[in-house]
């Protein structure tokens, strides 16, 4: 899912960006979804503790000691990924995007005659980015297909991957949540060093194991989920352990 945030303070314009946004999503991408619509850059933050987001709609003026290009900044110091796009009342503004070195995706003027026009465009715009981010070589995200929803979810959010009771499908657990959808474990077997195949059911992230017991042959993993190791993989999960420094974590 492409998750949108809206931070404007003027509530016609708010308004505005939400309808725009939710009704381009709901006839034509479902992929996209607005997370939040604020209207400090308070709230922003806030979501920023414990959440992600891959596109912001930010107004400049904010009515707040905090402005659009200091919010910008400091979600550029949390993802430098994400898609920035300002959508203001001055055209001269422009220039500080450059300033402060933000690499917006767009510059909406609020007085533009095809407002809907440019705010869908750049929205489309950063749907496409998305999509190219999933399927890009050397990116730390993977791309899954979940009906006709498109998620890009990184690395360092997968706890670990496991076989469907449902044939031919696979149950991705991460930090925001599980996705079940079509494929196969060994598609995903060589993606990054942290992941390993330690049981014919399940892949797991290297990151995320909080114990291994070795009589039980269990893995406990840090969200208290337990995964099989079988026999054969025991000795080659304690080398990869090591090979990828992680601390000692193996009991009994």
């Amino acid at each position: 899912m492409v998750k949108v945030i809206i931070c404007e303070n003027e509530p016609e314009h708010r308004e505005f960006l939400r309808s725009v946004i939710s009704q381009y999503a709901m006839f034509n991408e479902p992929s996209i979804e607005i997370a939040l619509t604020a209207s400090k850059p308070e709230e922003v933050l806030d979501y920023l503790h414990d959440h992600r987001a891959d596109c912001y709609f930010l107004d400049i003026e904010l009515d707040s000691s905090i402005t659009g290009m200091d919010l910008a900044s400091k979600i550029r110091e949390h993802d430098p990924f994400a898609d920035i796009i300002f959508f203001s009342m001055h055209a001269d503004k422009l220039k500080l995007t450059f300033k402060y070195k933000l690499a917006a995706l767009d510059f909406i003027v609020k007085e533009h005659i095809q407002l809907s026009e440019q705010v869908i465009e750049a929205l489309q715009a950063s749907f496409l980015k998305y999509q190219q981010l999933g399927n890009k070589d050397g990116t730390k995200f993977i791309q899954i297909k979940i009906g006709e929803r498109i998620q890009n979810i990184p690395y360092d959010e997968i706890y670990y991957f496991e076989t469907s009771h449902q044939e031919h499908k696979i149950i991705l657990h991460a930090v925001n949540g599980l996705y079940e959808f079509y494929g196969k474990l060994k598609e995903f077997e060589n993606i990054d060093k942290r992941f390993f195949r330690c049981h014919k059911s399940f892949l797991i992230n290297l990151q995320y194991v909080q114990n291994i017991n070795k009589e039980q042959r269990k893995i406990t993993m840090t969200n208290n989920k337990v995964c099989c190791v079988s026999f054969r993989k025991m000795k080659d999960l304690q080398a990869k352990i090591v090979s990828v420094k992680i601390p000692d974590k193996i009991v009994g």
